[in-house]
């Protein structure tokens, strides 16, 4: 008798002791967020993108009443542009608003209360806006990115795939965070092009790499 009331006693400290303590064998955990974090990712530049002016872009300056400082000017290769009354000008990387913005700081020196307007001529846009293609496309090259461009858009530019290409073992290499951390996706482009299979076709974003590999066989 006496040793059934001792495990009972031993066993009600135990609960007691656990109870006060909160020790379970089940671990405890802080409730799961109600929302999920948004992705870190390149998703604003794409909802409200907005062309940036780049090196080999050609803009037309239009200054209100002012034809004698307007004209065409391009964009040099160190991201700047020389105007009439303004040099060394920065103008890559701005939009062609902001841009006009700038000119017209830069003309009040000049002229009172300038109104400027920039429209871009002929141009790809910056670097890291640029879309590139390599490998096994019959055009490599780098082109502006288009609102609304999918991989199809891509590769009739690209004049399609040679006779070499592994089009199915493609990919695209696209930034993924503001630090420039790249992910690789693939693409099918055999099915898309030699295939007409629609669901291949994916959506294009500023800076992607396309990479076409060469077949093995």
């Amino acid at each position: 008798m006496f040793t059934i009331n001792k495990h009972i006693a031993r066993a009600s400290f135990v609960l007691a002791v656990a109870a006060t303590t909160g020790c379970s064998s089940t671990p405890i955990y802080a409730p799961a967020p109600k929302l999920a974090p948004p992705p870190v990712a390149v998703d604003a530049r794409i909802s409200g993108w907005n062309y940036l002016l780049g090196p080999g872009d050609s803009v037309n300056v239009f200054v209100w009443r002012n034809p004698e400082v307007s004209g065409t000017f391009p964009i040099r290769p160190d991201g700047k542009m020389t105007m009439n009354l303004i040099e060394d000008m920065q103008a890559s990387g701005k939009s062609p608003s902001q841009l006009a913005r700038d000119i017209e700081k830069a003309l009040s020196k000049y002229i009172q209360e300038p109104i400027a307007t920039v429209i871009v001529s002929g141009g790809i846009g910056p670097y890291n806006q640029q879309i590139r293609v390599l490998g096994e496309a019959s055009k490599p090259q780098a082109m502006g990115y288009v609102e609304g461009m999918s991989l199809v858009d891509v590769m009739i530019a690209a004049g399609g795939l040679t006779d070499y290409a592994d089009g199915n073992k493609a990919y695209i290499s696209r930034i993924v965070k503001s630090d420039g951390e790249r992910v690789q996706q693939g693409v099918r482009l055999e099915d898309l092009l030699r295939s007409g299979d629609s669901t291949a076709n994916v959506e294009i974003r500023p800076g992607d790499v396309l990479v076409i590999p060469e077949s093995l066989f």
